[in-house]
């Protein structure tokens, strides 16, 4: 967006920053009134200020943390729905701490009627923002430069956000370097989707000269260079690239983490496990779990528990992967497919160690064995434990290719932290509000590519 290009930052920042500033101004005038005066030593003054000051900082660095401050580049939804779990994020620290002061479980009223002028605040302030932001920059007339494929799928997406991307025309290598450069000074920017390693680089490096923004569609390599550390003997810069996957230190955190979390999920659901079970067996007396044989980290089999939601025999003609209106699905199926209630037992996995919170999607050994032919990169998604929720999962749906799974997956490897983890797993909440992440697959004329 050339009009905020180089102050991208201070716009988002600020724009954040604002809609945080009225929420803690809603915060503090509820608190005022329906807490402060209550306590034994209500704060004044200075104290006041730092109630302010710390909500405002939570809420801030919440926001920032879940990516709901980029307004420039998300959907009004997914603002919405990122500032909305910082919002309850703040407002439980908020609402804790009041707890503790009051060393009595405080009158919860007063914290949900806040939180909901806050929404109220956040829908208006969110389409004000979006809008502001696409009258500063209006949409990007773009250039796609493509190789053997003709990235559909790319132009297909970026098409749906015609207020902010417009894909004008398409251009192949076999082009030349010299008349793909004539064309890419009429655009504002350029998409780059499967070039060759050398004319791609010679483009970025045009592109880069004539202060042109590259939307690069990335390759594996890409992947693993882009998480790299820098190194400098003595003139020289140099990039490492890791490819052990977690350290000692990580995989310790990690597991004893997925001790304590898959022990309390499984705690808290337990209620709906039972009902679950009971409604299974009901319908027609079937098993209420369905193991599948699938591959975790270095390739180790291992029995995954789901609830079953298809009928008995489903696969008495071998494997097949669910296709939209599958008339396999049972009713209670349907329901809990559409809930991802049916991958709660997989919690037992995690608790057992065949599986982790987050990572890479456990796939079946078939269609490991079938996607190692056709993408020998495949494995390296092993070198962690397959997870109940991860990146592909949250960013991608159930009928993304498998290259685009693979990618995905190695984003996380190639950059995990304790952190991303816990990211991961707030954004989780929005896969049971996304119908288009529990797609199946089409029933013709659909392949991944």
């Amino acid at each position: 967006m050339k009009k905020i290009e180089q102050y991208r930052t201070t716009v988002r920042v600020s724009a954040i920053s604002f809609f945080c500033a009225i929420s803690t101004l809603i915060y503090f005038l509820v608190w005022d009134v329906a807490y402060n005066p209550f306590f034994e030593h209500p704060y004044i003054g200075k104290g006041k200020l730092f109630i302010i000051g710390v909500y405002f900082a939570v809420l801030l660095a919440s926001s920032i943390f879940l990516g709901s401050h980029r307004i420039d580049e998300l959907r009004r939804g997914e603002i919405i729905f990122y500032e909305l779990i910082a919002l309850v994020f703040a407002n439980a620290i908020a609402y804790a701490q009041i707890c503790l002061i009051e060393a009595v479980i405080a009158n919860f009223m007063g914290m949900l009627f806040a939180m909901l002028i806050q929404v109220l605040v956040l829908i208006v302030w969110t389409y004000l923002a979006v809008a502001i932001v696409h009258y500063m920059s209006p949409p990007e007339k773009m250039l796609i430069i493509y190789g053997s494929h003709l990235a559909t799928e790319i132009v297909y997406k970026m098409s749906q956000m015609e207020d902010r991307y417009v894909i004008s025309e398409s251009a192949n290598v076999d082009e030349g370097f010299d008349k793909l450069t004539q064309k890419i000074e009429r655009f504002d920017n350029v998409i780059i989707c499967d070039v060759p390693a050398r004319l791609r680089n010679d483009l970025l490096k045009f592109c880069y000269q004539q202060k042109k923004s590259i939307y690069l569609i990335p390759k594996i390599s890409d992947i693993i260079v882009r998480s790299g550390s820098d190194i400098t003997y003595f003139d020289s810069p140099i990039m490492k690239c890791g490819s052990t996957g977690l350290t000692v230190e990580q995989a310790t955190i990690k597991r004893f983490l997925d001790v304590v979390l898959s022990a309390l999920a499984l705690l808290v659901s337990s209620p709906v496990f039972l009902v679950v079970a009971i409604a299974i067996k009901l319908y027609d007396g079937g098993p209420v779990f369905y193991k599948q044989r699938r591959c975790t980290m270095d390739l180790k089999p291992f029995d995954i528990l789901k609830f079953r939601s298809m009928v008995v025999d489903a696969e008495k003609d071998g494997p097949q992967p669910a296709v939209d209106n599958d008339k396999r699905i049972t009713p209670i199926g349907k329901v809990i497919r559409g809930l991802r209630i049916d991958e709660l037992p997989q919690l037992i996995n995690i608790l057992v160690g065949d599986m982790s919170i987050v990572g890479p999607r456990p796939e079946r050994i078939e269609h490991v064995e079938k996607y190692s032919e056709e993408i020998p990169e495949f494995v390296c998604r092993y070198k962690v434990k397959g997870g109940l929720t991860g990146y592909a999962q949250v960013f991608g749906k159930y009928n993304t290719s498998a290259y685009n799974k693979l990618k995905m997956d190695l984003i996380y490897i190639q950059n995990y932290s304790l952190a991303l983890d816990f990211k991961l797993i707030l954004m989780t909440i929005k896969i049971l509000f996304k119908k288009e992440s529990t797609e199946g697959f089409k029933v013709k004329g659909k392949k991944d590519n």
